[in-house]
């Protein structure tokens, strides 16, 4: 089951994200622990089953990705205007996870599944026009990313400040596009599918990711942003730890 397979906590800005996660399913029909292997339900039944993880739940979790991939955008682009070096696999590598699992899958989620159903129900129409907008300023900004992330182009100071750029600008868009979502488009979709269609809505955010990446792609694509981190030396959480 999804929610048994996604267990892992996404450091950082996932701990937040979890958390209102956790109290956007309140209301709604929780299923009882899972009993230990082996044992049986009352009278013979099979073991309860496990919760299931919520679409906005799972959105969410998935803007956990994003968010650690912005905290190493905003390093490479402290590194690119201080002259110091930038590992460009590593940050090529962060660009493509925000191209595949970020634009062509949780994006197209939302453009698929979400806005649509917003538009239908004439609810929160600028925003979702507003959100639409900036996923295709994105794309055009991972294209600029994608393009100047290599070795010959972090060693000219031109390529740099456009990289830098592009980075910026990237942090700056998305930070606020994953708190709106996440504050006021999320909670308010509920409002407008029933109990049955939000469930529904579950399995085939789960059938597209294991169509994409696999069943346990959530947890191969944040192994793959620890190891980013670890290149660019903000991997530690304790490093960020307020000492005043």
């Amino acid at each position: 089951m999804r929610a048994a397979r996604r267990k892992l906590v996404v450091a950082g800005a996932g701990l937040g994200l979890a958390g209102l996660a956790t109290r956007l399913s309140r209301g709604w029909a929780r299923a009882p622990a899972q009993p230990p292997a082996g044992a049986s339900g009352e009278a013979g039944k099979p073991p309860h089953p496990e919760e299931e993880v919520t679409p906005a739940e799972d959105l969410m979790r998935e803007h956990g990705v994003l968010k650690r991939i912005l905290l190493v955008y905003d390093e490479a682009v402290h590194r690119l205007e201080a002259g110091q070096d930038v590992p460009p696999k590593p940050l090529a590598d962060a660009a493509r996870i925000v191209r595949d699992f970020i634009e062509d899958y949780h994006g197209k989620l939302e453009e698929d599944y979400l806005f649509p159903r917003f538009k239908k129900a004439n609810k929160l129409v600028d925003l979702v026009d507003v959100l639409l907008e900036q996923h295709r300023a994105g794309r055009r900004l991972t294209d600029i990313t994608l393009r100047l992330a290599t070795p010959q182009a972090v060693k000219s100071p031109d390529d740099r400040r456009q990289l830098a750029e592009a980075l910026r600008l990237f942090i700056r868009m998305f930070n606020p596009h994953e708190a709106r979502e996440d504050t006021v488009l999320f909670p308010a979709f509920r409002e407008i599918v029933s109990p049955h269609e939000y469930s529904a809505l579950g399995e085939d955010f789960e059938r597209r990711e294991h169509q994409l990446f696999g069943a346990s792609g959530f947890e191969e694509i944040v192994d793959r942003v620890a190891g980013i981190e670890k290149h660019f030396g903000i991997y530690d959480l304790a490093q960020f730890t307020a000492r005043k």
